[in-house]
């Protein structure tokens, strides 16, 4: 299939999806944009494999995921600094309650099983179907509402959040500890 004027814009259109949702999974801004120029690299070289009609923003998040997690299994054997006391360091505490209550909830939301974070974020901060989220995550529908389920009780119990009023009126912090409630 050749890459038409029409796929190209798609494409595009789906980039900042593809950039947030690289940035949940590496929580790292230059890693994401790697991520993410890897992800469209793969998909223009593989472009002839893409059904057209089928959900172009699943095939591109598809290719990002299995991007991940192939280099994740790649870099397991290198030092982390998983609960972030070395990089705390080197960087000066924020003063805005703003900031302050998202650094908790960016830490909160590590804090999640990996699937179950990316489960929230694709279905939660995304937007995608439970059915599309679930191809993209390659297991079942009640599979992708039970990890989304589990995964907003425990934000909501980490930021000791009843309502999504208790968390402030960010639209998307709402969608993914509440629903959409």
């Amino acid at each position: 299939m050749p890459l038409t004027d029409s796929l190209r814009d798609d494409i595009l259109a789906t980039v900042p999806s593809l950039r947030a949702f690289a940035m949940s999974l590496s929580g790292n801004s230059d890693r994401a944009d790697d991520l993410v120029q890897e992800t469209l690299l793969r998909a223009l070289a593989n472009i002839d494999s893409f059904q057209p009609g089928s959900n172009l923003p699943a095939w591109l998040f598809t290719i990002l995921r299995n991007l991940f997690r192939s280099d994740y299994r790649k870099r397991r054997r290198e030092v982390e600094d998983a609960d972030g006391s070395y990089a705390e360091t080197l960087k000066s505490q924020p003063n805005q309650t703003a900031h302050l209550e998202f650094e908790e909830f960016r830490a909160a939301l590590e804090k999640l099983p990996q699937d179950q974070r990316e489960a929230l974020i694709l279905v939660g901060a995304s937007g995608f179907s439970y059915e599309d989220a679930a191809a993209i995550c390659g297991c079942a529908v009640g599979t992708i509402k039970s990890r989304v389920n589990r995964a907003r009780s425990k934000l909501s119990t980490m930021l000791s959040v009843d309502t999504a009023d208790d968390f402030g009126p960010d639209d998307t912090v709402r969608a993914v500890i509440g629903g959409g409630r």
